[in-house]
């Protein structure tokens, strides 16, 4: 079987890409994606995200190596695997980032990526509900909106709070400025959540040039004389079989497996292939270098009020809660986790922001067994609230490797979260920026007691609460990244570095992370590639 493109995953980028280059007729797709499609009705759900990490539409199997400077932890790391990747598993929240992190990317010599160059490709995606202007866009195919069909009163609150704080009012973060505080804009739709799937592939999956293959693992890219022709895939128990490429090969696999994928195809680091018994085609050693990832940990509060979201998960509440959502598309199940945000800055990025606070209307309790991808460990006798301090320009650096040369076992990732101090410093300021928020007058009629961090006396005794509390946020970047330099692994137009007929296009490609959730960017990343390609 012959196509013209193969995208190799089904997340945010691929389905993306699979419907802006299938709109022409002319041209003959193939999506490639190693999960299943997105029948798993909690996905659908918002409030169902608490039941899709370490389930059948999760990879499951990624985990960190023990982290030097966070107790010697593994730290989990969700990546969705079904269509919609990360998308369909993810918190729902739509944030561009700053300004100035688009900018940086054309300072390092990546031209075409400056903010005002980008911005036309978040607008073309996006459907706002609720904001228009300049900075917006009302017709693409992604619905973006708040939250309209429940809130409860310990986000207003919360916004509140931090303008008692300092903050400014701010309800657009994407729009004229970043910094402040105000509600969450969400990919949600009249109460479902809109993944790409959802927005993107499923409205032209009919298509009759567009093939989807699922339950569907990439095994390599086949490389013939610098160039990609084709790839090796393993549909369940089958026999490996070749599919080629008149055109181009397009490596969506997200910061973990676009990275393997090409050093399992003979690119990357030419002694790191050989030790492996992997014949080196093309010596690119910045493959799998340069990761980075946002960090967040807990700041919370019990309440006087049952007015949050613990109470919701009680069975007897949840059946409540089903009906609800089912006949009226009302309540609890209409958001997942997180409701309002903050933007912020320390004294280690004067002027730029730096932190951001991801404000939940629940608490996690005053233990460290509480699994924040796990809402069935979060205690439902008493409400609460947490603030969630946000580490957003990490000056850490890790790697994605492989861990040998079999297709199917997972990779070596080793982030070296807070190896550099800096991240420590900016995520103890940020904690005690958190702490002084949810003890501020606007929580009094709510507040019952603040109970995490147990100890709040010291920096030490706050890092010590972050070592033992800290997670990621998923937003893994940069394996891939784009630029010029000896380590950059695609240019500006996100072709693989001396490899025709390739490109990498997906969250690898970040040179450097953005100023928040990662999912936007991802979006408009794919949009900007398709116009190149198309081009």
């Amino acid at each position: 079987m012959i196509y013209d493109y193969i995208i190799i995953g089904a997340g945010s980028a691929g389905c993306v890409l699979a419907n802006r280059i299938s709109a022409n007729p002319a041209n003959k797709i193939l999506l490639i994606e190693a999960g299943g499609p997105d029948k798993k009705m909690e996905i659908h759900i918002p409030a169902g995200y608490a039941k899709l990490h370490r389930s059948k539409v999760d990879w499951g199997g990624y985990w960190t190596e023990p982290q030097q400077h966070v107790l010697n932890r593994k730290i989990y790391l969700p990546r969705g695997k079904v269509l919609g990747g990360c998308s369909s598993t993810n918190a729902m929240a739509y944030v561009r980032g700053n300004k100035e992190d688009y900018n940086d990317w054309a300072a390092m010599g990546n031209s075409g990526w400056s903010y005002e160059e980008v911005l036309p490709y978040f607008k073309k995606s996006e459907n706002n509900e609720d904001i228009a202007n300049a900075w917006h866009g009302q017709s693409g195919e992604l619905t973006v909106g708040f939250a309209k069909r429940f809130n409860t009163p310990f986000a207003s609150a919360f916004i509140n709070a931090c303008n008692q704080c300092g903050f400014a009012k701010n309800n657009d973060y994407n729009g004229a400025q970043m910094e402040g505080a105000g509600p969450f804009q969400f990919t949600i739709k009249d109460g479902k959540r809109q993944s790409g799937a959802v927005a993107f592939l499923k409205p032209v999956i009919s298509r009759t040039n567009l093939t989807v293959m699922t339950n569907t693992h990439t095994k390599k890219i086949i490389i013939e004389n610098d160039k990609a022709v084709g790839v090796e895939v393993m549909t369940g128990k089958n026999a490996a079989q070749q599919i080629r490429a008149n055109k181009e090969i397009i490596l969506s696999a997200g910061s973990f497996a676009s990275p393997q994928l090409l050093q399992l195809s003979g690119i990357g680091d030419k002694e790191e292939l050989n030790a492996l018994g992997i014949a080196c085609i093309k010596h690119l050693p910045g493959v799998g270098k340069n990761l980075q990832d946002h960090l967040f940990y807990p700041v919370s509060a019990t309440t006087n009020l049952p007015l949050g979201q613990n109470h919701h998960l009680k069975p007897a509440n949840q059946l409540v809660d089903i009906i609800n959502y089912l006949v009226f598309k009302k309540g609890a199940l209409t958001i997942g986790p997180l409701e309002a945000v903050a933007f912020g800055n320390t004294s280690q990025s004067p002027g730029r922001v730096d932190y951001q606070f991801h404000f939940a209307s629940f608490h996690v309790g005053n233990k460290y067994d509480v699994d924040l991808y796990n809402l069935k460990t979060f205690p439902v006798n008493q409400d609460g609230f947490s603030i969630l301090p946000t580490l957003l320009k990490p000056t850490s650096r890790g790697y994605v490797s492989l861990r040998s040369k079999n297709p199917f076992d997972y990779p070596i990732i080793q982030p070296n979260f807070l190896s550099e101090e800096s991240d420590k410093q900016v995520l103890i300021e940020a904690g005690k920026k958190a702490i002084e928020v949810a003890e501020a007058a606007a929580f009094n009629p709510y507040r019952k007691q603040l109970i995490y961090p147990p100890d709040c006396s010291s920096d030490e005794a706050i890092l010590l609460h972050i070592q033992k509390s800290i997670e990621t946020v998923y937003h893994p970047v940069g394996t891939c990244k784009m630029g010029l330099d000896e380590t950059a692994v695609v240019d500006e137009a996100l072709r693989v570095h001396n490899i025709e007929n390739l490109r990498v296009v997906d969250a690898s490609v970040m040179p450097t992370i953005i100023s928040g959730n990662t999912n936007a960017p991802v979006y408009m990343i794919a949009e900007k590639a398709a116009a190149m390609i198309l081009q």
